[in-house]
């Protein structure tokens, strides 16, 4: 997937409303859920953009199967 417009230079954006994050490079990603997220303009990026830094802040890694259905 192509990454968002705000977000060229960064792989992983974090969701404010879930605490989730997402890579970008996935390839399983589903592009809706990060058009939603722009969308609600309730996102953040990470410096360093690393997994890390994003469960420094508090965020955990999107996992499909930890939404609801």
């Amino acid at each position: 997937m192509s990454r968002p417009t705000k977000f060229e230079d960064f792989r992983y954006v974090g969701d404010k409303r879930t605490q989730r994050y997402f890579d970008l490079d996935d390839p399983e990603l589903d592009p809706a859920l990060v058009d939603d997220l722009m969308a609600s303009e309730r996102f953040t990026c990470f410096a360093p953009d690393t997994p890390a830094e994003a469960r420094n802040r508090g965020y955990h890694a999107y996992a499909e199967s930890s939404q609801p259905s």
